[in-house]
């Protein structure tokens, strides 16, 4: 795996230790990862109190998905000539104070306008943590660094979205939005303690990190991920309500449900970085390949609690293709590597949007909750001709023959 950067990495001071650092940064992510997931497990609550059915429910999610990928971008160019430090600090402060106030909506229409706001820092902040953690190794351990900050969003599914939605179920919804708050300023004070400085490449730039917007094999990376992950998005938004409605699962065993898919995630995780050794596009094929199989047996499962955890463990597993496309980008997007490391989180966002609606509208139209996984399976299936298409594009290597 080529990272492009190594000429331009920043200056950075590394007397700290870097795994202290990294889990740090791993941290920050899982308290992002769990308020990204953990709106979906609240959905039956907030839907409830709010007055409104699922579907429209979802368009909460759709609104967090939307304010990163308009924040991803925005702000990793602003970003591009800050201290990297200081802006990891600034966005986790901005997430705090979103999450806070998300807890104080008295609408369904203020709840979308508080986690799309909440949401603009998301992107931006795991891009300038994967290369912050980049740059503080040696070149041939930068995609284990971007695997360990990585790792903290998959901890998140299996640790973070549980506790939060037992926290949900005992104090109701808006208290776990207030603990994700309050852990993001934890990791505030962390990050000030243990995360060397680093100040941005020489040369760096908003008109620099718009080169990478010229180069194809940005854009088709970026579709894989948008149309590829929909899938796992649309079965998980209405995974508690498909527990409750069809599986008849207990309150209790819902938050079992979501670790069992959070460890699937982090299976991937875990496993995805040693699957690129054998090259980064085609160990995202296999991971596509897998999500569309996955998927496409999930409506057989939802009947039984141990049926459909075996079927979302393996949607999780599939969640190792973020792994993959970060690795992909980092090697495709020459000098631009702000925007690019965040522009993936936009794509992965922009799945978050997608598959919620199309899931909703499946839902809508009378073809009951099963039906996600058909239309999760459609858009894996999507992802992988987009895949082809890189492919194709990149002479069969997966490597960019661009200038």
């Amino acid at each position: 795996m080529a990272f492009h950067d190594k000429n331009n990495m920043p200056s950075t001071s590394i007397n700290a230790n870097p795994w202290l650092a990294h889990a740090a940064l791993a941290l920050g992510g899982f308290a992002i990862g769990t308020t990204e997931f953990a709106t979906m497990s609240f959905l039956p609550a907030f839907t409830a109190e709010l007055g409104v059915n699922a579907p429209a429910g979802g368009h909460v999610v759709s609104a967090y998905a939307l304010g990163v990928v308009i924040g991803a971008p925005a702000l990793a160019v602003m970003g591009a000539r800050l201290e990297r430090r200081l802006l990891l600090v600034l966005l986790l402060l901005w997430f705090a104070a979103g999450n806070i106030l998300s807890a104080t909506a008295q609408s369904l229409q203020a709840l979308v306008i508080m986690r799309f706001l909440t949401a603009i820092p998301h992107g931006a902040y795991f891009g300038t943590a994967v290369l912050s953690a980049a740059g503080m190794v040696a070149e041939q351990r930068r995609g284990n660094a971007v695997g360990r900050v990585l790792m903290g969003l998959a901890l998140a599914t299996v640790v973070g979205v549980p506790l939060a939605n037992l926290l949900s179920q005992w104090l109701g919804w808006r208290a776990g939005f207030v603990a994700i708050g309050f852990l993001a300023l934890l990791v505030v004070g962390l990050l000030l303690r243990v995360l060397p400085t680093q100040a941005p490449p020489a040369g760096a730039s908003a008109l620099r990190e718009f080169g990478a917007l010229r180069r194809a094999q940005v854009w088709l990376s970026l579709g894989i991920g948008a149309v590829g992950f929909g899938g796992l998005f649309a079965v998980y938004t209405y995974l508690a309500s498909t527990l409750h409605a069809v599986t008849g699962a207990t309150d209790g065993a819902i938050p079992v449900v979501l670790a069992v898919f959070g460890a699937g995630m982090a299976c991937g995780n875990f496993v995805a970085p040693h699957l690129a050794r054998y090259g980064v596009m085609r160990a995202a094929g296999m991971l596509l390949m897998w999500s569309t199989l996955a998927l496409a047996i999930y409506p057989l499962t939802v009947s039984h609690v141990w049926s459909i955890a075996l079927a979302v463990f393996a949607i999780g597993c599939g969640g190792g293709l973020g792994a993959l496309l970060q690795m992909r980008l980092m090697d495709v997007a020459g000098d631009a590597q702000n925007l690019a490391a965040s522009l993936n989180h936009a794509a992965f966002n922009v799945a978050n949007a997608l598959g919620p609606w199309l899931g909703g509208l499946a839902l809508t139209a009378g073809f009951g909750w099963a039906s996600t996984g058909w239309v999760g399976g459609a858009l894996a299936l999507a992802g992988m001709a987009v895949w082809f298409v890189a492919l194709s594009v990149s002479g069969g290597s997966g490597r960019q023959h661009e200038s």
